[in-house]
């Protein structure tokens, strides 16, 4: 779908605020000639930030106007009572009023999500919406959800994930019947909770491209295009990932520095190694979408700098290009029909 596509950034969410989002945004204009920003905050602050890049308001990016900043330690239920012009309400305001098609927020996670779902509201068939990220794998990347949003799901809850995570990977991936695994402690029929065994009921009786139970293991091995979970599960197998990935780097990099022939080993190596980081870098893979809400929601890690955020920017262009809610809309009405009609 061609057009432009207009993003709302939260420009003062995150650790680093207008610090970060505004170089991001001036790069991210610079890559995407189909794009315009908004940049949502402390004008003066943006301004000043916007200044310090050499660049001013224009057509393409714009500067509006919000008094208040959630935490990223605050409440959810204090940021959505108290902070109604806040960078992040604001910002997911333009989304809902359509002047913008998607928004951008490395704020505080359980406010961000809150917020949406209170402005936006859930798809039509959706309880809950779950957060959704790529994770590199051996062949490319897999697509894994729900990484957070909810700890506690039920087996109907693993079903909708399955069903939203499977046409958004069919959307940006271009794969036109993604294969969908199971999260579980193994593949046999007989492991897992009742949550998950009747999920993979409903799984089986469904058209969605299901391979069955997958473990921990095979997020990685390039075999699945989605994993589905729950929320606890999701964000300790995300967490755990980046713990290792920090573990070999610093075990590599100690190696390396050990001696004078590990540091000759080190120069020899170091275009593999370069390389190597790149494809793992977690700057490329930054950016979780909120999905099942009625609009683009994408979440920026709280600790990104310009390089990630711009990639956040990227996956909300991408996800609003290909009309992502929409799509998944369509094919919740499509598989009601085909139930109804068993």
């Amino acid at each position: 779908m061609s057009g432009i596509f207009t993003i709302a950034l939260d420009a003062m969410g995150g650790d680093h605020g207008a610090h970060v989002v505004v170089p991001a945004a001036v790069k991210a204009l610079e890559a995407f000639s189909d794009i315009h920003l908004i940049l949502v905050g402390d004008k003066e602050r943006v301004g000043q930030e916007l200044a310090a890049c050499g660049k001013a308001p224009s057509d393409r990016l714009r500067l509006h106007h919000a008094s208040q900043v959630v935490g990223m330690d605050e409440p959810p239920s204090q940021a959505l009572r108290n902070k109604k012009d806040s960078s992040m309400r604001v910002a997911i305001n333009l989304v809902k009023h359509q002047q913008a098609d998607a928004c951008v927020s490395a704020g505080n996670t359980g406010a961000l999500m809150a917020t949406a779902r209170y402005v936006l509201k859930t798809l039509p068939g959706i309880d809950r919406p779950a957060i959704i990220t790529a994770i590199p794998s051996i062949k490319g990347h897999t697509h894994m959800l729900d990484l957070g949003a909810n700890v506690d799901c039920t087996a109907t809850h693993l079903y909708q994930f399955a069903v939203m995570g499977s046409e958004l990977a069919s959307a940006v991936d271009n794969i036109a019947s993604p294969r969908v695994g199971l999260l579980n402690i193994g593949e046999e029929e007989i492991k897992g909770n009742d949550q998950v065994k009747e999920a993979a009921r409903m799984l089986e009786a469904s058209h969605l491209n299901y391979i069955g139970f997958v473990e921990g293991n095979d997020i990685y091995c390039g075999d699945v295009d989605v994993v589905v979970c729950d929320g606890f599960v999701g964000n300790v197998a995300l967490k755990t990932s980046e713990g290792v990935a920090r573990m070999v780097s610093h075990y590599m990099r100690n190696e390396f520095a050990g001696s004078l022939y590990s540091k000759l080993a080190a120069l020899v190596a170091m275009p593999v190694l370069k390389a190597f980081r790149k494809r793992i870098d977690p700057r490329a893979y930054n950016g979780a979408s909120l999905l099942g809400l009625q609009g683009v929601v994408i979440k920026s890690h709280g600790g990104a700098d310009a390089v990630a955020f711009e990639n956040a920017i990227r996956i909300a262009r991408l996800e609003a290009q290909k009309r992502v809610p929409q799509r998944i809309d369509k094919r919740l009405e499509e598989l009601l029909k085909e139930a109804n009609q068993q």
